[in-house]
């Protein structure tokens, strides 16, 4: 069976010579006493607007064309979810300066992963592929697989020239650094990857030379000396990837902040979140127990309300040490007068329960593990866009294609995503179709080799992986199973606006939530009686294996 076509232009509309949708014959309106001089004003007026719009889109594709080439930043956080920002609407935490920064771009509220770990959402950045196409499922090792009885880790199947960092450096010449976490625990080749790297993870405090260093300050340090040594005549791209939110594993302490960030809400209460109860816990399914490695965490940082406060403060003050961090890093970008020629993008890996249903840390589907901030500034957005929110499913598989389209080369047939900045340039996605077809496939980012699968069978067309003039409006989840069911279970999804579907493969156990009417994902509807929602269950079932079928195909797709 066909899953997948290509949306073409022709199946939406059709043009006539004047410009005018061409679906009502304007020469015989008058046998149906129509009043065709209002018809011909309105066309009129479409026709210039469109004609507007065509003009807009050539101007900006020739500034783009003599545009000299855009340097790239990348702030990439650890274990900060999405409302981990005072301009996300939190009460307590101060990041004045990722605030503004959204104030100056687009923030993306609807931004996830497509897999909540560390070292699998690295390794989908640096390819643009879900887990399911990389592989790279385990720290350090990849997939283990067995030859003739003997057990072999796959490392980073990924070939080393087509990362992202390889692909800048190799075909643009871009300068490339990465400063902090790598997170894969294997060797990327260096000389096709690098220019500058500094790999630093798993520590808040460390001694180098003589001096005590915490990691954000470290990190810092690195991004800053890359941009102050690196071959001024190259565009840059740079990967500040912050150890911070993230816990010292191990260390009954889990966050340790900058001793000079220690007043930072200091007489602040953090508010309990709504489904931080026993209730919400026991709503979990059965096979969540005590030693489920969510619960042990949730343990060792909130089982009590002090610990809670203490855990949660640290955090916050951890997150408010990178915002400041990204500030003195655009501070000297504007003093090297590169600022307006920079895309600047924050983001981070996954994100986190803070005692919610129960739990510690990330993994499963829900909305506090797979939702992240996602804020972009960039030199070529429209003005209309600047300080607005977007709602659309972004994720992190177009990272990699939105890096590569503002250096100008196209995602490889193996990459996933695609280029956000068709959501916030030349007028966004409701312009494209307006565009001339040069700077359409500019817009576009060349992505009319890969192929886009056809909406769901449910929802008249609702619910889709997008189209060459359409955003998704749905995405797969997958989470491997670690250690054993009982430690960290697999866990998957289909994830779209009002309802959510879960599977956990290793018990064969499906939920199903309404989370437009039950944004906690306490109340599982598997079992419900109502026609609506058995109706619900399988659709979504049956949309959940095709684009399951799909992640693990080798078709070049955009998902």
């Amino acid at each position: 069976v066909t899953l997948y076509h290509v949306h073409k232009s022709t199946q939406f509309t059709r043009i006539d010579p004047r410009g005018e949708v061409g679906d009502a014959p304007l020469e015989n309106a008058h046998k149906f006493n129509v009043d065709t001089s209002s018809i011909r004003k309105k066309a009129e007026r479409i026709r210039r607007k469109t004609m507007e719009k065509k003009e807009k889109a050539e101007r900006a594709a020739k500034e783009e064309e003599e545009r000299k080439p855009m340097n790239i930043v990348l702030f990439y956080a650890d274990d900060w979810r999405h409302d981990t920002l005072g301009a996300a609407g939190n009460p307590v935490v101060k990041t004045p300066i990722l605030d503004a920064l959204a104030e100056e771009g687009v923030r993306f509220t609807e931004n996830c992963v497509t897999t909540s770990i560390c070292w699998v959402s690295r390794a989908t950045l640096y390819s643009g592929q879900y887990l399911a196409r990389h592989h790279f499922e385990m720290l350090g090792r990849g997939r283990t697989t067995w030859e003739n009885g003997t057990e072999r880790n796959m490392g980073f199947e990924v070939p080393h020239n087509e990362t992202v960092y390889s692909l800048l450096k190799q075909k643009k010449k871009y300068a490339v650094g990465h400063a902090g976490k790598l997170g894969l625990w294997v060797e990327l080749d260096r000389h096709l990857n690098f220019d500058f790297m500094v790999d630093e993870d798993g520590w808040h405090w460390r001694k180098i030379g003589t001096r005590l260093w915490h990691i954000t300050e470290k990190n810092t340090a690195d991004a800053l000396r890359f941009l102050m040594t690196r071959e001024k005549d190259r565009p840059f791209f740079l990967n500040v990837a912050y150890f911070a939110t993230h816990a010292v594993d191990g260390d009954t302490r889990q966050y340790m902040p900058q001793n000079a960030s220690m007043s930072m809400y200091q007489n602040v209460t953090i508010p309990m979140p709504a489904t931080a109860t026993d209730e919400a816990w026991n709503k979990m399914p059965p096979f969540f127990g005590d030693y489920n490695e969510g619960r042990t965490r949730w343990r060792w940082r909130f089982d009590t309300t002090e610990k809670h406060q203490k855990m949660m403060k640290n955090y916050y003050r951890m997150a408010s040490e990178v915002d400041t961090s990204v500030g003195i890093i655009l501070k000297h970008l504007e003093q090297e007068g590169q600022l307006n020629n920079t895309l600047i993008i924050f983001t981070t890996d996954n994100g986190n329960f803070h005692a919610e249903h129960g739990l510690a840390d990330k993994w499963y589907p829900h909305q506090e593990s797979i939702r992240v901030p996602l804020i972009i500034k960039d030199p070529r957005m429209s003005p209309e866009f600047k300080g607005t929110l977007n709602d659309d499913f972004t994720l992190n598989i177009d990272l990699t294609a939105t890096i590569l389209a503002a250096a100008g080369l196209e995602p490889l047939p193996t990459m996933m995503g695609r280029d956000m900045s068709v959501l916030y340039r030349n007028g966004g996605l409701e312009a494209v179709e307006a565009a001339t077809s040069q700077s359409r496939r500019k817009a576009l980012s060349l992505t009319d080799m890969r192929q886009y699968p056809v909406p769901a069978s449910d929802g008249d067309g609702k619910y889709h992986s997008g189209s060459e003039f359409t955003w998704r409006t749905e995405f797969f989840y997958e989470h491997p199973m670690h250690s054993n069911p009982n430690f960290i279970p697999a866990s998957e999804a289909l994830v779209r606006k009002d309802f959510k579907y879960f599977y956990w493969p290793n018990f064969k156990y499906e939920q199903l939530f309404d989370i437009k009417n039950d944004p906690g994902e306490l109340n599982d509807l598997f079992n419900s009686k109502d026609p609506l929602h058995q109706e619900k269950l399988l659709e979504m079932r049956k949309r959940f294996i095709e684009l399951k079928m799909m992640a693990h195909s080798d078709l070049s797709i955009i998902l």
